[in-house]
């Protein structure tokens, strides 16, 4: 379940896309121009942001260069229009639009936008928390030499705030290590249930499934703890 700010000065545009994202499980905020838009910015930062860029006070384009100006373009934005030409779109994405969906929009893929701006916000608050929380400890000369890191003892880590990591691997397997200790954490922590871990980290069932199944994570060992 992600929060979804829908910015739109087409009340039916709106309406649809609010009832198609709230049968996804999703929070949505909807806002009519660009004021309403920062507005519901100042608020919170939602997890992503559908954006149309023609809209009669200040346009969609506009507005994702005032947020990227001010460091405010720290969620995942896909524009919508009916009318912008290929120059407009190339704009956006240089910009840093993740996406761009030409109305009208069809469910399909609306829904495969949303999912893969989510996962890439998913993915990148993996990086910027956990990793960026990594910091060289003394690790004695044998692990030192190997290039070795660990994560900080915390008090609310568990197994994985003693997890280590060889960073002389490949990146590849270096990445599925720790995304593979990532998700045993949640998975422990959440006492093995899927739905929370999907909603703690952003990514929807199926593909939160078909990643566990891919880093060889054992589902049961969550439910197994849970019961210790």
């Amino acid at each position: 379940m992600a929060n979804i700010l829908v910015v739109d000065d087409e009340l039916g545009i709106r309406d649809l896309l609010s009832e198609i994202l709230n049968d996804e499980g999703h929070n949505v905020e909807l806002a009519e121009n660009a004021a309403q838009a920062r507005a519901a910015r100042g608020r919170a930062r939602p997890d992503l942001v559908l954006l149309d860029i023609w809209m009669p006070d200040t346009d969609g384009v506009t507005l994702l260069k005032e947020w990227s100006a001010t460091g405010l373009l720290s969620m995942p934005v896909i524009m919508m229009s009916g009318h912008a030409t290929i120059d407009t779109a190339v704009e956006a994405t240089r910009i840093g639009a993740q996406a761009f969906l030409e109305k009208p929009i069809t469910l399909q893929k609306l829904l495969k936008a949303v999912e893969q701006g989510l996962a890439r916000e998913s993915a990148r608050r993996v990086v910027s928390g956990p990793v960026a929380a990594l910091k060289v400890v003394d690790l004695g000369l044998e692990t030192a030499m190997t290039g070795g890191m660990v994560l900080p003892a915390a008090h609310d880590l568990g197994p994985v705030g003693q997890q280590s990591f060889e960073l002389d691997k490949p990146l590849r397997d270096a990445r599925d290590q720790f995304e593979k200790a990532y998700f045993e954490f949640h998975l422990a922590k959440e006492g093995g249930s899927m739905t929370r871990v999907a909603e703690k980290t952003g990514l929807e069932r199926t593909h939160l499934y078909r990643k566990l199944k891919q880093l060889g994570v054992d589902l049961s060992r969550g439910k197994r703890q849970a019961g210790n």
